[in-house]
């Protein structure tokens, strides 16, 4: 089987002729993360794909046999990660509650963190397979949340609402940051002694 022609011909006749790199699954599957956090599910389309990254469609269907091929690999791909990401929360248990609770809380100040968070929650409501990874890694969030503040000292129930209370207002930050001003890492500190001082220290 012949490899389909990846990229279009130089608009520059005169220009050095080189054979471009054959695009790979993971080349594809990062093009359509990137546009699915800048402009939504709705947007990643075959077309759209090929226009930015230069390449035929004969491209694309050398990996994929249609859209939702690409985008099933790009929620394994996502979910892939945020096993990953599970993993390391497990280990932050070495660190002090308070350590732990800023280390979760730090990436709310990362534009790329947010903004892919942010996609991701709205593609969940249409693919399972990321709802289920979204729902897990929520729950794994509250329980780390939960245990820290029991380790701080707070009785079982009140531990359970301070954890609601920080993993609901990091969601709805998520969700309102374009409304709102963001917070700084002072304020977001701030938030935290908020939620993990008792009120008899």
């Amino acid at each position: 089987m012949t490899a389909p022609e990846t990229c279009a011909p130089s608009p520059d006749d005169h220009a050095p002729r080189r054979r471009a790199r054959r695009l790979s699954v993971d080349d594809w599957v990062r093009a359509a993360l990137n546009l699915l956090v800048r402009d939504g599910v709705a947007a990643v389309r075959i077309t759209r794909l090929c226009a930015e990254l230069h390449v035929t469609k004969g491209s694309f269907y050398w990996h994929f046999a249609d859209i939702t091929g690409l985008m099933e690999a790009v929620a394994d791909h996502w979910c892939d990660a945020q096993n990953d990401s599970m993993r390391a929360l497990v280990e932050l248990g070495s660190m002090a509650p308070r350590e732990r609770l800023e280390a979760m809380t730090a990436s709310l100040v990362g534009d790329r963190s947010w903004a892919v968070e942010t996609a991701i929650r709205e593609w969940a409501r249409t693919n399972v397979i990321v709802a289920d990874t979204v729902r897990r890694l929520d729950r794994l969030v509250f329980s780390v949340v939960q245990e820290a503040l029991l380790e701080l000292g707070f009785e079982p129930a009140e531990a359970r609402m301070r954890a609601g209370a920080l993993v609901y207002a990091c969601i709805g930050f998520l969700h309102a940051r374009d409304s709102l001003d963001s917070l700084t890492p002072d304020e977001i500190r701030s938030t935290l002694r908020v939620i993990t001082v008792r009120p008899d220290a």
